[in-house]
């Protein structure tokens, strides 16, 4: 349960990091959300609505706008609602920003994948595909479906052509390589989901945080040097 972020992709570049690397980034344009609402649930935990990028309020509908303005915000495109502790403390008209998150955290990017159009089983399913000699009638078609006269159907979740992409696809585990607050930036290192310009949704990740790597103790207190003994 934590607080997120909605950004805008706005492409990749390369930066270098302190051990002089080149990293591949993304950069994720983040302009203030505004905290619309926040109330308690009753498992324990809370629900915060946030509202991200200014639009012109006739292209709102009414239901929305009266939303908005009944907690004081001005007319907003997107709303999405986060799960946070009931610890938390998050007011309507409460703005975040890109410092909600740390250089090295890890996140969980969200985002509607890059559609493909109507694509086979060989890019859509990973399928090796048939005979490629000339002998074979089929290259590249997923080839007999079905069964025998008994079941006599296709079971469920057999790989068939159709629509790829365009999808709500989430990357996990994503280190934060820089937070350029002055820029309304992140800059997250790998690719995320989405065509540039696509609308992303930034959290801190689901599975954990990295814990900081201790030496190991031998006997006596003293960090262990050389290789252990066999016994």
């Amino acid at each position: 349960m934590s607080m997120g972020l909605l950004g805008r992709k706005l492409g990749m570049t390369q930066v270098y990091d302190a051990e002089g690397n080149l990293v591949p980034v993304t950069v994720v344009g983040v302009e203030p959300n505004v905290v619309v609402r926040s109330q308690a649930r009753q498992d324990g935990s809370k629900s915060v609505q946030t509202s991200f990028e200014t639009v012109r309020e006739k292209s709102l509908t009414k239901p929305v706008r009266g939303h908005l303005a009944k907690a004081g915000v001005a007319s907003r495109r997107f709303l999405r609602e986060f799960t946070v502790a009931a610890s938390e403390e998050w007011n309507p008209g409460q703005e975040v920003g890109v410092t909600l998150f740390r250089p090295g955290q890890l996140v969980d990017v969200s985002g509607i994948s890059k559609g493909k159009g109507f694509q086979g089983v060989m890019k859509r399913h990973n399928f090796s595909g048939q005979g490629a000699a000339h002998g074979s009638k089929m290259h590249r078609r997923n080839g007999a479906v079905g069964c025998r006269s008994t079941p006599g159907r296709i079971f469920r979740n057999q790989g068939m052509p159709g629509q790829l992409g365009n999808v709500k696809t989430t990357v996990q585990d994503l280190p934060v390589v820089a937070v350029r607050e002055e820029d309304r930036a992140l800059l997250i290192r790998g690719s995320v989901p989405g065509a540039r310009g696509g609308l992303v949704v930034v959290r801190s990740a689901i599975k954990g945080q990295p814990k900081p790597q201790e030496k190991p103790q031998a006997k006596g207190g003293k960090a262990q040097t050389g290789k252990p003994s066999r016994k």
